[in-house]
């Protein structure tokens, strides 16, 4: 069982990845492909990354850099970015970002509250991100 939590937690979002890097080449799925990618880049590096730095919270393992959840926050942000372009496929992504949330917790590489906050921060993103995109329409 402990193999199924591994790959969930560590091994999925690239997976997420090759799938988004094949629907980019699929031109109705660009803008959200794009989208998910903003909204990951804008979710990790821009506020998770710094917020981990401030903060210098350690892992159940002792190990360092725990708050905000990165993997959360990417995986969440793809989740919602994709729900505003395809709500099926938006719930399918929230129910693997849970799935991904939850086995983070299950192997103890975080707490509770790390998920929690990189769900946030990925959420919110993915709103920012889409916001961005309504004000500014394709021509």
């Amino acid at each position: 069982m402990k193999n199924i939590e591994i790959f969930f937690a560590d091994y999925l979002i690239y997976i997420i990845g090759i799938v988004l890097l094949i629907l980019f080449f699929i031109k109705k799925n660009r803008l959200m492909v794009i989208s998910t990618v903003v909204s990951v880049f804008l979710s990790r590096i821009i506020i998770t990354e710094p917020l981990k730095r401030i903060i210098n919270a350690t892992r159940p393992n002792g190990e360092p850099l725990s708050f905000p959840s990165g993997h959360a926050a990417i995986v969440f942000a793809i989740a919602m970015a994709i729900f505003y372009f395809n709500k099926k496929w938006g719930i399918v992504a929230f129910i693997v970002a849970i799935l991904v949330g939850f086995s983070r917790i299950w192997i103890g590489v975080h707490y509770p509250i790390d998920i929690l906050a990189g769900a946030l921060v990925g959420i919110l993103s993915g709103i920012v991100v889409h916001l961005l995109i309504k004000l500014n329409p394709a021509p």
